[in-house]
């Protein structure tokens, strides 16, 4: 609950603290991730909403977050981007959403900050239908040692304030829950990764 607070007294401001490691390191990923998006999409961790400029037309898509300060910033911009959609606050490690009732689940830099990443991969896994994709990006332990270091520094901090973790990495966990990566690519000194996943069927 604590962490949970941290992200509902940022919301009002998020934007324009994050705008320079956005603008930098962050938003060449949103339009890889959102344009591959099909069918009814779950977005999980949609925060302020800075993917919903670049979904596909037609879409169905359903926007999840666990901060309702956070998800307010959310339907403030998809009013002003047109973007149809339905926001639900809840928890991405107990999706209130039924089995195998998605084509494509999507999260953008919200795994690093789940308290159970374990839980959250097999919530979105388990409302997949089958051939359904899951789409991700997120800021990741690099495959650099020299870059690792730091990070382990940075988590020493981030993890204690705020839960957010650096040196996760989601895409090692998804092959033991029965996806198919498609395609993986890692930027940005190897700090950033990109997977599409698929769910056999």
């Amino acid at each position: 609950m604590r962490h949970a607070r941290h992200w509902d007294r940022l919301a009002d401001r998020y934007d324009e603290v994050s705008a320079g490691v956005e603008r930098r390191f962050l938003a060449a990923s949103r339009p890889w991730v959102a344009g591959r998006a099909r069918g009814r999409v779950l977005e999980v961790g949609v925060g302020t909403g800075a993917n919903l400029p670049f979904y596909p037309a037609g879409v169905e898509l359903v926007c999840l977050e666990r901060s309702a300060p956070m998800l307010e910033q959310a339907r403030r911009r998809a009013a002003a981007v047109d973007r149809p959609a339905t926001f639900v606050l809840g928890d991405a490690g107990a999706l209130a959403v039924d089995d195998a009732s998605v084509d494509t689940v999507v999260s953008t830099f919200t795994l690093c900050c789940v308290p159970d990443l374990e839980a959250a991969l097999a919530e979105m896994v388990r409302v997949l239908r089958p051939g359904g994709a899951l789409l991700l990006a997120d800021h990741v332990a690099s495959d650099h040692w020299w870059v690792r270091a730091p990070q382990a520094l940075v988590d020493a901090v981030t993890v204690p304030l705020a839960g957010e973790h650096l040196g996760r990495r989601p895409a090692a966990r998804l092959a033991a829950l029965g996806l198919e990566v498609v395609e993986s690519r890692r930027t940005t000194l190897g700090l950033i990764e990109r997977v599409h996943a698929r769910q056999p069927g």
